[in-house]
């Protein structure tokens, strides 16, 4: 209990650091922490998903090499499926199988799988971007998505509606000309967004990022990313992303003229 606990509050003291320097230095010690932890209680659920937690959100923010942050994904979602599959062994067994199975196995998850599904599902979407030249690893996507469905379905409030951002993303990937559907994408964003009670900067990011610049909306693009720069980056729980986010609203911004 002691070492579950230490994972958890390590998660939670990098989400609500407010310097992301500190943490890109800093955070690779803690990744070899939970890496011993890990190897000394090797059924212990929560610290397998702090392990996938960490490794995923590392890898996903500081690391720019593609074959390291390949490496990284992979340990996350060994990680992950560990966690997941100690009480439910049939998903691992589909993890590469058919989607309808796979869909199945994922629809007899309970309320207490809530935790290492969705580390599960950010470990896959970070092995799927990690790997975005493999059209394989892409069509592994509605999967991901069939998770995220999944953790909502059970529980829309979890994590303050964390998974309706990347649910979002997700559905904001194929223009309307091409037969995607991005309004389905736009309400995951507001959804996320909502849930927060708007303290989620990144999701206000990502709607501006995936949808407005999709939809060519430069009025709603520009007032999400003033929304953010206007925003307290200091939350509980999202104090890191708001930070990051508030660097990438600027960003956005300054490149709109060209954009649009």
């Amino acid at each position: 209990m002691v070492t579950s606990k230490l994972g958890d509050n390590l998660s939670s003291a990098i989400a609500n650091q407010d310097d992301p320097d500190t943490v890109q230095a800093g955070a690779p010690a803690y990744l070899l922490l939970i890496d011993g932890l890990i190897s000394g209680s090797p059924r212990d659920r929560r610290l397998l998903v702090a392990g996938s937690r960490l490794n995923s959100a590392y890898a996903a923010v500081f690391v720019e090499e593609q074959e390291r942050a390949q490496r990284m994904a992979g340990r996350a979602r060994r990680y992950a499926e560990r966690a997941l599959c100690l009480d439910r062994p049939r998903i691992c067994e589909l993890a590469n199988g058919a989607y309808a199975e796979f869909v199945m196995a994922i629809n007899e998850t309970g309320y207490d799988d809530l935790p290492a599904l969705y580390a599960y599902a950010l470990s896959r979407a970070l092995w799927i971007q990690t790997h975005s030249d493999d059209w394989n690893a892409i069509a592994d996507l509605p999967k991901v998505e069939a998770m995220l469905e999944r953790v909502v379905t059970l529980d829309e409030d979890f994590e303050r509606g964390d998974p309706f951002l990347y649910i979002g993303i997700i559905r904001s990937q194929v223009p309307p000309s091409l037969g995607g559907k991005p309004e389905e994408g736009r309400k995951a964003f507001e959804k996320a967004i909502a849930l927060s009670e708007g303290k989620n900067l990144m999701a206000k990011v990502e709607f501006a990022r995936r949808y407005a610049r999709m939809v060519f909306d430069r009025e709603l693009h520009d007032c999400l990313l003033e929304e953010v720069l206007a925003a307290p980056a200091e939350a509980d729980g999202f104090t890191l992303s708001n930070t990051l986010a508030q660097r990438q609203a600027k960003a956005l911004l300054e490149s709109a003229a060209d954009y649009f």
